[in-house]
């Protein structure tokens, strides 16, 4: 698989990297030994750094998973600011309830079940920071229902866009050839739509972050 970044300066970063609290470090074992997609520990503390810096008083995440950036999200939000989380997995939604609830964040962290699709255009709030990360194939509608909801100088972060290193690769493997090739198309998307100021990062997986004019 090719890599984002040199095994040298993975391993120097991680060995940089603050020790997570024992949920965190629970939820990212559980995820790897259950094969559940999180966010990468680096995208999550770029996350979190940029939830700091523009203070959302309303967040909007489209695919919770288990919860595990819901909760990195959540943890730096100011008081009174509260997440938006949808998911549609019935079976994420269970674990995401749980984790959420040892985290002490039912009060932070509301989870809308169902398909984002149709959920996002029943949505009659507006957002100041929106976090795409759900499946691939569905990337660009939920992207334009994303901008829809957004408010002026918002900000969105789109997760997964360099795909394993794949995008960038000459040769992918048929199980990604599809996968690879949307991302690719989202990406150009992504990057020439006009109702944002767009660049894609190598952090993590690849992070496109946007923000609304």
């Amino acid at each position: 698989m090719p890599k984002i970044l040199y095994e040298s300066q993975e391993k120097y970063l991680k060995s940089l990297r603050k020790e997570p609290d024992e949920l965190l470090k629970e939820m990212e074992k559980f995820a790897d030994e259950k094969k559940i997609p999180i966010l990468d520990w680096k995208a999550a503390e770029f996350l979190e750094q940029l939830i700091i810096i523009n203070s959302p008083k309303r967040v909007l995440e489209i695919g919770t998973a288990i919860a595990y950036s819901s909760i990195r999200i959540a943890r730096v939000l100011k008081k009174g600011a509260v997440l938006d989380t949808i998911e549609k997995s019935k079976h994420n939604i269970p674990l995401a309830e749980k984790f959420i609830g040892r985290a002490g964040l039912q009060s932070k962290i509301n989870i809308l079940k169902g398909d984002a699709l149709k959920i996002i255009p029943e949505l009659n709030e507006n957002y100041d920071f929106i976090f795409l990360d759900a499946d691939k194939q569905d990337y660009e509608n939920l992207f334009l229902f994303s901008l829809m909801v957004l408010k002026k100088g918002g900000v969105i972060f789109v997760d997964n866009l360099l795909w394993h290193g794949y995008t960038a690769a000459k040769t992918v493997p048929d199980t990604f050839k599809r996968s690879a090739s949307i991302i690719r198309e989202f990406n150009l998307s992504f990057l020439s739509n006009g109702s944002i100021d767009a660049s894609i990062y190598p952090v993590g997986d690849g992070i496109g972050i946007g923000i609304k004019k």
